[in-house]
């Protein structure tokens, strides 16, 4: 079916908003390029150290120059159970790249933190961050520049992002995800929310909370709800980064298993040595980017993913807007319900078709573009069938729709007619609401504002009582600038608690809420952050704040006379500058850009992008 002219019209807005910045960087990855296979500028010397510590038929292999050798990049540790299967898989892709007649090596490792454990800690002021130090840490791995094509190995919030980054910057290589799939099903989502809530309530105590949640959080893989995680399994496959079918296996199965394998065997064939050079940059496109964004609003993703799209753009010369997802969003239909946007977890929606089944009816649909390339190749219509292992040989299967229209519908008959997500703006600047699991009287709060600057005081104020009232609970100076913008997911208890007893509740932030953004209206990534004394930091207590998804505004309602006479709150920043290596982030802080840039420290502005650098956000850059 033709695309429909709504997603056509932003596409072609992007395309050329880029150009220049896209030129640019084209330019550079055909200069790349025409340096021919990386090993063959090494000096004997070089490529000694390359091989010193390999077996005799990759010394021979790595020591010619028609063998491709396969860069690993590993966010492995044994900590954060997504990544624990990762273990396994440098010994699987050695052995799968040697029965092709190539080389492997694990060119390095980066960085991955859990968020799920540094939630409500100082650990999490560098969680943003830490997704530029994965892109720097890739970038170190590759700058050995003896690989002739790469396997990013990660699966989690920040990690992906980071490797994407890291694939743009090095894209003339070719680069696949090689993901390690979900946790088996364990306590289901909602029961566990349901215990947090009974634990913020007092009527439980840490034991009965905790084994609530090792129930859930029970086995290797990655959490079952469908947060940032997920939302980036999602992502690589829709954008083309992953095999068909390969996002939402089980780890530690012979399907699994079999994937990776057939990875390997693929993305040795798209080296630059051959006939079928398909470098990363040529996957990274504007197209693949509309179709990221039309597949996190189908889905209802995480709102981190509105912050790192952008970022990931930016990397690969392309300039993304919250205009650009706002707009999608009018378009694009809400067609799954996955916790927190209902009670099924990714392993219900890989059952009941999954991407598989969404690609096919939203390309029928005019919903996703099918002219892109991808590492299985030409055409997102390859991303239809279901991966399954027959007699030991991977297969796929068309899918025939949903199974299950509670959890997985077709775009005809939407759980919504528009996204997941939706761009607020006002009087207070620029904010990201995640509107897929907000019951439908709650999309609009208006309600007096109680201000705070930490995590801790809302916590505090709810155990004082001072909060059971209707309220927009305003928690500033927790953007990038102020502390690295970390996640405050561990305010959803306590704010559903008061929402349950029937309050009108919302809560507004220049920090993050996570991909596990609730059935509580949450207006966050404000931008100007306070920090930056925007606006949010002239509300005081008391001030009516009006939180509308339908209208997608963002206001304080405050007289322009009261408003234009307060000054910015400041704050006492000093205790975010130290301790759990914050002290180290000092330099990132300082040069962090803004939310609605991608909050990298990292990337500044595209070459050839610097005349469109104060241009207003939604604003075609003609």
């Amino acid at each position: 079916m033709t695309l429909k002219p709504e997603i056509a019209k932003i596409l072609a807005r992007i395309e050329r908003r880029s150009r220049a910045s896209r030129r640019a960087y084209l330019d550079r990855m055909a200069h790349a390029r025409e340096a021919g296979p990386s090993r063959g500028v090494l000096s004997c010397g070089n490529l000694a150290h390359v091989a010193a510590a390999c077996p005799a038929t990759s010394k021979r292999r790595l020591a010619g120059s028609r063998a491709p050798n396969l860069g690993i990049v590993t966010a492995y540790n044994d900590m954060l159970s997504a990544h624990q299967p990762f273990e396994r898989f440098p010994a699987l892709i050695r052995k799968a790249a040697g029965a092709a007649g190539a080389t492997a090596q694990v060119a390095g490792g980066v960085p991955a933190m859990c968020d799920g454990v540094t939630q409500g800690q100082p650990g999490m002021e560098l969680s943003l961050f830490s997704r530029d130090v994965i892109a720097l840490s890739a970038a170190v791995a590759l700058s050995h520049n003896a690989f002739d094509a790469v396997a990013f190995l990660g699966v989690c919030d920040k990690i992906v992002p980071g490797l994407v980054i890291a694939a743009a910057t090095f894209g003339h290589l070719p680069a696949i995800f090689l993901p390690a799939g979900p946790m088996t099903s364990g306590l289901p989502n909602d029961e566990k929310a349901k215990v947090r809530e009974r634990y913020a309530r007092g009527e439980i105590g840490r034991d009965e909370l905790l084994k609530a949640e090792m129930q859930s959080y029970h086995g290797p893989g990655t959490c079952t709800f469908y947060g940032t995680a997920n939302s980036n399994q999602m992502l690589m496959e829709v954008m083309g980064l992953h095999l068909p079918g390969a996002s939402f296996v089980n780890p530690n199965t012979p399907l699994r298993d079999a994937l990776t394998v057939a990875g390997v065997e693929r993305i040795l064939q798209l080296t630059a040595l051959g006939e079928d050079y398909v470098p990363a940059s040529a996957i990274l496109t504007e197209r693949a980017f509309v179709n990221g964004i039309v597949g996190l609003h189908a889905t209802g993703g995480s709102t981190n993913l509105v912050i790192h799209l952008i970022a990931m753009a930016r990397a690969a010369g392309i300039l993304l807007e919250p205009a650009d997802f706002a707009d999608l969003s009018s378009v694009v239909p809400l067609v799954a319900r996955v916790y927190p946007s209902g009670t099924a977890d990714v392993n219900h929606f890989h059952a009941a078709g999954g991407l598989q089944a969404l690609i096919g009816d939203f390309l029928a649909s005019g919903l996703l573009l099918d002219d892109v390339m991808t590492v299985a190749g030409p055409g997102l219509s390859r991303y239809t069938g279901e991966a399954r292992l027959e007699e030991g040989t991977l297969r796929h299967r068309p899918v025939a729709g949903s199974h299950d229209p509670k959890v997985l519908r077709a775009a005809a008959e939407p759980f919504q007619p528009t996204g997941g997500l939706e761009v607020l703006t006002g009087n207070l600047g620029t904010a990201i609401i995640k509107v897929s699991a907000i019951p439908a009287d709650r999309y609009v709060v208006t309600a007096p504002a109680a201000v705070f600057s930490s995590q801790g005081e809302v916590e505090a104020a709810f155990r004082a009582g001072r909060l059971d009232r209707d309220v927009v609970v305003v928690v500033r100076f927790q953007g990038p600038r102020a502390n690295g913008m970390p996640e405050l997911h561990t305010l959803t208890p306590a704010l559903s608690v008061l929402q349950a007893k029937g309050h009108r509740v919302a809560l507004l932030t220049d920090g993050r809420m996570s991909g596990a953004s609730g059935k509580v209206p949450a207006a966050i990534h404000v931008t100007p952050e306070a920090a930056d004394g925007g606006p949010i930091a002239r509300i005081v207590d008391g001030d009516m704040i009006h939180v509308d998804a339908r209208e997608c505004r963002l206001e304080a309602e405050v007289s322009a006379k009261t408003w234009a006479g307060r000054k910015p709150a400041v704050a006492d920043l000093s205790g975010n500058q130290w301790g759990m290596g914050r002290e180290l982030f000092q330099l990132f802080r300082s040069a962090v850009g803004p939310a609605v840039a991608g909050a990298s420290p990292i990337l500044g502005e595209p070459p050839g992008a610097s005349e469109h650098s104060g241009q207003p956000i939604g604003e075609d850059a003609r």
